[in-house]
């Protein structure tokens, strides 16, 4: 099966989630949720400082303590091997290898016992003295560590000359808070070893690299490792890598003998998976007067962990956003005494598209040109970078159907011009280009004598919908509907699959299930017997519908897939599918999504008050495998967005390094009245980098969000603001 999908009656029908039922009447099992009957339970014990040593501890009233297993410290742990550099980087610094303290909240014992409330209470019973450090704080601390960032460097034509011969420039700084991931599912790991064999259920986003990590770690051939997570409450990135308290459930379980669970708190979800870097962005712009970009120069300053190396990519896009001859990126880290930061939807690519946008909007006003015309005029119609066409690109058309369906022609381009009482209004957007990238991914399909399928691989749905577009496309391709199918994910035993994470998934998924659904129509053509219709056929020349292969010369000729079993004398016919990295770049590479944002801001003139009344979102994803779920991952994703403009900042103590507001009640994050209706449309055409025509969304939805609003609070009210959120201080 070689053709790319066209028309097609399932593929992109607004279908139910398959997974739904389960999920609201309580029978999809979460993390969280594993029991078994002799199930202990662990609970951390976190620094009190952030840099130092541990002088001393004293677990003996812990151990003491009703119900107590263990208690494991640096001064106790067993040998470990160093976890392994993953494809998205190194692996954190495992914590119980030495007395060292590198940041508040960092691991340094696990206590064990019968149940979570026995755990938590002796946790609190371990004495740790400290010999205390001066910790590293502040981004622009002088005494901070600077890491340069070779892959973030980039440099086409000569921006130095450009930026100096231009008739018009702009210069200015921009800068960002560490934003918490904080899915209302709080993280877990519940782990067993049976035999020699270590089985954990965790909230990952990529069973097969946890899976490798704790093979490693523990000294395990792969083999001897599973790891289960059929349903995850929400990563948003979270989930990418596989964080010390993992490890340190494994850890527990092997001690004590009996299996062992583990689930954060909310305020360890603060300092143990991850945060989006805070940042520092300097954008340099050259044009001309007749509205050509000349010069872009995007200089960024991010945080990271002082022991680890996690890059957050900011400037990643940024060459490949206009048609622009003179651009230049560059990247730096500072190394302070701050938990890791980690990946959080749209990573770099959400605080990079932030600065890049603003400053095209006040471009647009020293130039005097409307902010879309200004965009168009710079359209990138071949990847800038590779000077290649692109194996798909709406953006033109993302502009200008968001802003028909926006309604941008009826704003009043001067700035404080639109009012509504008290209020004043404001229409700002944005444009996204995001980058496009799929990994290597394996699925199998079997079709049985009853007549399913059953898809199989170790991809992981974290809400976006994987089981339900799974479900859709193997029906489309073999002619079954989808009830007939069934969908097996979240399991390392099963074929591997990359992360779920960086918009990959979909696309990576969807090509192998192709694969594997045309290799399995190929093994039933094989079955046909001497004397059928079907026999010596080939792919090409026959077509699926209600379970059957007919011939499309003459679609009465045909046999079902049952017959096809039953006269072979089978149960079922199995097929495999596969995609790598070779094959795609053997192709053309994937452009990725492209999208443009539109806001409407109200601004209360004494207040200061700033609620976003109406956005738009118009979205380039390739083909749309199901209208319902992709809208809905959008929605979320401009939710996370307006969280991310007006709410969200996780503030560190400038003299500890603890983080003082690490509770729902402290961090702000948007509730149902701070969002108002949101449009979605979807544009453009199937992407030719792969047969199915899709491309990921997971996260174009959040990219341009920000720029947007704060370009449309500028609008609104003349006070342009370059560091988010955007507060009621910043505008009194």
């Amino acid at each position: 099966m070689t053709a790319v999908i066209t028309d097609t009656a399932i593929v992109g029908a607004p279908v139910d989630r398959v997974d739904g039922p389960a999920k609201v009447t309580g029978a999809a099992r979460y993390p969280s949720d594993v029991c078994y009957p002799d199930l202990a339970h662990a609970a951390l014990v976190q620094s009190a400082i952030a840099a130092g040593t541990i002088s001393g501890i004293d677990a003996g009233q812990a151990l003491a303590a009703p119900g107590v297993l263990a208690v494991i410290t640096h001064q106790n742990c067993p040998p470990l091997a160093d976890a392994p550099a993953t494809p998205l980087g190194p692996s954190p610094r495992f914590p119980l290898r030495d007395n060292r303290i590198v940041h508040y909240g960092q691991h340094v014992a696990v206590v064990v016992a019968d149940t979570p409330e026995q755990a938590v209470a002796a946790a609190r019973l371990v004495a740790i003295d400290y010999q205390r450090a001066e910790p590293v704080l502040g981004i622009g601390n002088p005494e901070a560590p600077v890491v340069r960032n070779p892959r973030l460097e980039t440099e086409r034509g000569d921006v130095t000359a450009a930026l100096a011969s231009a008739a018009v420039t702009y210069d200015e700084t921009f800068t960002t808070p560490a934003e918490v991931n904080n899915p209302i599912g709080l993280f877990a790991t519940a782990a067993r070893w049976d035999g020699g064999r270590l089985v954990v259920h965790d909230c990952t986003q990529w069973p097969m690299m946890t899976r490798h990590v704790l093979a490693t770690v523990f000294g395990l051939p792969e083999d001897d490792v599973r790891v289960l997570v059929p349903y995850l409450g929400g990563g948003f990135g979270a989930g990418l890598i596989t964080w010390p308290h993992v490890i340190l459930a494994a850890l527990a379980a092997r001690v004590t003998g009996r299996p062992v669970k583990l689930v954060l708190t909310r305020p360890q979800m603060f300092t143990s998976v991850g945060h989006r870097a805070q940042t520092v962005q300097r954008l340099r712009l050259g044009a001309t007067r007749d509205f050509t970009l000349t010069a872009i120069d995007h200089d960024a300053t991010s945080t990271v962990g002082a022991q680890d190396a996690t890059m957050e990519p900011v400037t990643a896009v940024t060459p490949l956003s206009y048609a622009c001859a003179n651009v230049a990126t560059h990247g730096r880290q500072v190394r302070l005494n701050v938990p890791n930061p980690g990946w959080l939807r749209a990573p770099g690519k959400a605080v990079g598209n932030f600065s890049l946008e603003s400053a095209l909007d006040e471009l647009s006003y020293a130039l005097g040109i409307d902010p879309v015309d200004l965009r168009l005029r710079n359209h990138a119609d071949v990847n800038p970078q590779s000077g290649r066409p692109w194996s798909s690109n709406a953006l033109r058309e993302c502009y200008l159907a968001g802003a028909k369906h926006f309604g941008w022609a009826g704003r009043d381009p001067a700035v404080r011009s639109m009012r509504d009482g008290q209020w004043l209004v404001g229409y700002g957007m944005a444009g996204v280009t995001f980058g496009g990238f799929y990994g290597p991914c394996r699925a199998s399909i079997t079709l049985s004598r009853d007549g399913t399928a059953r898809v199989r691989s170790a991809a992981t749905d974290i809400g976006t919908g994987t089981y339900t577009v799974a479900a859709q496309l193997t029906a489309e391709l073999l002619g079954l509907r989808t009830s007939q199918v069934v969908v097996e994910i979240g399991d390392s035993d099963l074929p591997p699959a990359p992360q779920s994470g960086g918009s990959g998934l979909a696309t990576a998924l969807s090509t192998a299930i192709h694969a594997a659904a045309g290799n399995l129509l190929r093994a039933f053509l094989d079955l046909a017997p001497g004397g059928s219709p079907l026999h010596g056929r080939s792919p090409d020349e026959v077509s699926v519908a209600d379970g059957c292969i007919h011939l499309i010369a003459d679609p009465s000729a045909g046999l079902a897939y049952t017959d096809l079993l039953a006269g072979g004398d089978l149960d079922e016919v199995t097929a495999d599918g596969e995609v790598t990295p070779q094959a795609i770049a053997a192709g053309m590479p994937p452009a990725g999504a492209f999208a443009a944002h539109f806001a409407e801001v109200r601004v209360d003139e004494d207040l200061g008050l700033v609620r976003v009344t109406r956005m738009t979102s118009a979205v380039d994803a390739g083909r749309i495998l199901n209208e319902k779920l992709a809208r809905s991952q959008i929605l979320g994703a401009v939710v996370m967005g307006i969280g991310m403009t007006l709410f969200e900042e996780t503030v560190f103590d400038p003299a500890t390094g603890r983080i003082a507001n690490p509770t729902f009640a402290d961090y702000l994050i948007p509730v149902s009245a701070d969002i108002p209706d949101l449009d979605v449309i979807f544009v453009g055409e199937l992407d030719r980098s792969n047969p199915v025509g899709v491309k990921g969304l997971g996260e174009i939805g959040i990219v341009g969000v920000p720029a947007a609003i704060a370009n449309a609070v500028y609008h609104a009210t003349g006070r342009r603001i370059r560091s988010l959120p955007i507060t009621i201080d910043k505008l009194l």
